[in-house]
């Protein structure tokens, strides 16, 4: 391999929220943080050498996007995900976080109704709530075979006031990557109540070994004239810290009422580091990409086998995208704060706690596993220690 994933980085003392924060977060400094999604592994090379040759010139003004800016990105998502975006379709966003509150702005007025389908990443709930739109729930179904949507709930829960509808593909936190015949079917019901789909897409370049990543704006044109995705390489290359990230709007209607908010907010410059770390990422991260992917597999396979040998009171959920873990702690018969006292207090291991996610959420931790391998070791054999005192 020609990369080191092993490598135990000490991000201490940098300000960082993950290890920086934890006194606040947890109640205690000493916990293995496993919790907010960014990864220990470092930056790649490639994307801190462009950034290092951009700050030989040292006047870091006003910029824009250049051409090579977007056709990283539309070679990335080409090459990738077998998606043939138009340049034009393609606007910025500073986060896919503040996008989800941007679209609330742009496709719905105060009153309104918006759809989430929780237990559902945490800022989805935020971004309805905190803009006087009413929050509805279409609750993803656990079933033998795994967490599903539910298209009955969902016909039952739309009203005609009912106008946008969030959805986390590739879901986090319960790790499905959504497969054709199930968006397929969300795409039909929302075009028909002309309802607006807003596709967080952001874990896309996550998809683990033998799934694959259907962006839900490719699957039609209907599809894409009601759909506004979100995807960034934050999440994928370590760059959570630079605000970057790219809203793809095939429908010039919707992409218009996005921009009218984005610049309205005058948000929309961006900045250099960004802009540059951006399309060195998605120009040369393939072969970094995968070779991330098989050692996050890797990680995931160590809990799945570590909890079925010593930890049957924890049953990992198998993750087809993205390395955070959802992990049902039902069987240990805690609440939701108790178990995530008794991860902190008798554990030291920091994650996210279910029921934050939503209804359904409750019972379930999620892990996050873009760390070296040695510390998800050392993370299950202190929860070892904990459960089977």
């Amino acid at each position: 391999l020609m990369w080191n994933f092993d490598e135990i980085i000490n991000r201490e003392g940098t300000d960082c929220i993950k290890y920086d924060w934890r006194s606040e977060v947890f109640g205690k400094a000493d916990v293995i943080p496993m919790w907010v999604a960014d990864m220990d592994f470092r930056t790649p090379s490639f994307v801190t050498d462009a950034i290092s040759e951009r700050l030989k010139h040292e006047i870091l003004g006003y910029s824009f996007r250049p051409d090579s800016y977007f056709d990283a990105f539309v070679g990335w998502v080409s090459a990738l995900h077998g998606w043939n975006i138009r340049r034009e379709w393609i606007e910025f966003s500073p986060g896919v976080v503040p996008a989800l509150n941007m679209c609330t702005l742009a496709y719905t007025e105060p009153g309104d109704e918006i759809i989430i389908q929780p237990p559902v990443y945490t800022p989805f709930h935020g971004a309805v709530k905190d803009h006087g739109r009413k929050l509805l729930y279409n609750n993803l179904k656990e079933t033998a075979g795994g967490w599903v949507m539910d298209f009955e709930g969902l016909r039952e829960t739309i009203t005609p006031a009912t106008k946008l509808i969030i959805i986390s593909n590739p879901h986090n936190p319960v790790g499905r990557a959504w497969q054709h015949a199930e968006l397929a079917e969300l795409a039909d019901i929302c075009y028909a109540n002309g309802i607006v789909i807003l596709s967080d897409e952001i874990h896309s370049d996550l998809v683990l070994p033998g799934n694959v990543h259907v962006p839900l704006a490719s699957l039609s044109d209907r599809a894409a004239a009601i759909t506004v995705t979100c995807m960034a390489p934050s999440k994928t290359f370590n760059l959570a810290g630079l605000s970057t990230s790219s809203m793809i709007i095939p429908d010039a209607g919707l992409r218009e009422k996005y921009r009218e908010i984005l610049v309205g907010l005058h948000l929309h410059l961006g900045n250099i580091f960004g802009n540059v770390a951006s399309e060195a990422a998605y120009s040369k991260g393939s072969e970094w990409r995968s070779e991330m992917i098989t050692y996050i597999q890797g990680n995931i396979d160590l809990v799945i086998d570590y909890c079925h040998a010593h930890l049957p009171q924890i049953k990992p959920v198998k993750p087809e995208a993205t390395y955070m873990m959802w992990l049902d702690c039902r069987q240990m018969g805690l609440s939701g704060k108790e178990l995530h006292r008794f991860f902190i207090e008798k554990a030291g291991v920091g994650m996210n706690e279910g029921s934050a996610f939503g209804p359904g959420g409750e019972g379930f931790m999620r892990i996050n596993l873009a760390c070296p391998r040695s510390v998800v070791e050392k993370a299950l054999k202190q929860i070892d220690r904990a459960v089977n005192v």
